[in-house]
């Protein structure tokens, strides 16, 4: 609930107010909020500099904001200040904080909400959209913004979370993380691209297996271990753990194939993947582990544990969630 504090603070450096909803009559005429939840505050955070968002983005906020019975606040994002003006935006507990930023930015926001923090929109102003897609069915940031803001509710995302890093999509460890670039550039119909990101992945491909251990149950081998969460998994059912399928191939035929099938088509039906829930899960290698962590590539140390979070953060979101990006 927001205190009369908080409603009479003066806005935040580079905040733009839109304005409290009209009393009355003043306000019919403008478009209806969903009914399954309060939206009588709202803050959006923007970094104009991400690649899916553009210059006029906090503008083009404020006035879809407007036409909603409702106070908002634009926030533009500033590079060094980008911690601090998260902080902020938790610290004033809108009903709902939506991020039009890029992938990273949207999971730390996520991250650092909780299931205990406001509810979280993140719409797709990032390179890969995963959760957004995933959320919302779309890479359009306006047409999601209203989606959540005239059929959203509450949803818990499950994900999950390895070395402080959270994910609510899917993480992939081991050195077919190296095919998220080739997989990107096709979707964007890149194909030269993506086959030389192709190319660069296979000859990385057999550099090292992984060791990996599930839910305290015996060391098995494997080229990768992709962790899905239950937002976008075809193969969950339940909220119940994260679906880990781990992947292995012997040679260079194998590989290619495998790389197909997750690039093209539904890749659990090639017999050299295994798949089963799991909500703890121990993986080390004799390198540090390549990964892509909801889009995002980074390298783990030797040794990660990864845990499943049922309750990882609250979103506004259509239920059931668009679940675009299903894997």
């Amino acid at each position: 609930m927001n205190t009369d504090a908080q409603n009479d603070a003066s806005p935040a450096p580079n905040a733009v107010e839109t304005g409290a909803p009209p009393p009355g009559d003043a306000a019919q005429g403008r478009r209806p909020l969903t009914g399954e939840a309060r939206l009588e505050r709202v803050v959006i955070l923007v970094n104009p500099l991400s690649g899916g968002v553009g210059g006029q983005a906090a503008e083009e906020a404020g006035a879809i904001l407007a036409e909603y019975p409702l106070e908002a606040e634009v926030v533009v994002l500033e590079g060094a200040r980008i911690a601090e003006q998260i902080a902020e935006a938790l610290a004033a507990k809108p009903d709902v904080l939506f991020i039009l930023a890029g992938d990273g930015t949207a999971r730390s926001v996520a991250a650092r909400a909780g299931a205990d923090g406001p509810l979280i929109a993140p719409l797709p102003g990032g390179t890969m959209n995963m959760l957004p897609k995933a959320l919302y069915g779309t890479g359009d940031w306006k047409k999601a913004l209203r989606l959540a803001l005239e059929e959203g509710a509450p949803l818990a995302v499950a994900g999950g979370e390895v070395e402080g890093e959270a994910f609510y999509c899917a993480a992939i460890l081991g050195s077919p993380a190296l095919w998220a670039p080739a997989r990107e550039a096709i979707r964007e119909g890149k194909l030269k691209m993506a086959w030389t990101y192709g190319r660069r992945a296979l000859k990385k491909a057999f550099s090292g297996r992984v060791r990996y251990a599930l839910d305290g149950g015996q060391k098995q081998k494997a080229e990768a271990l992709v962790l899905i969460s239950p937002l976008i998994s075809k193969a969950m059912q339940k909220n119940d753990g994260l679906e880990a399928a781990a992947m292995n191939t012997g040679d260079a035929a194998q590989a290619f194939r495998l790389a197909a099938h997750a690039l093209f088509d539904d890749w659990r039906h090639d017999p050299n993947v295994t798949t089963r829930p799991a909500r703890r899960i121990v993986v080390e290698a004799r390198s540090r582990v390549p990964a892509v962590i909801d889009g995002e590539p980074m390298l783990l140390g030797r040794e990660a544990a990864v845990r499943f979070l049922p309750r990882a953060f609250m979103a506004l979101a259509p239920k059931p969630a668009a679940a675009e990006d299903s894997v």
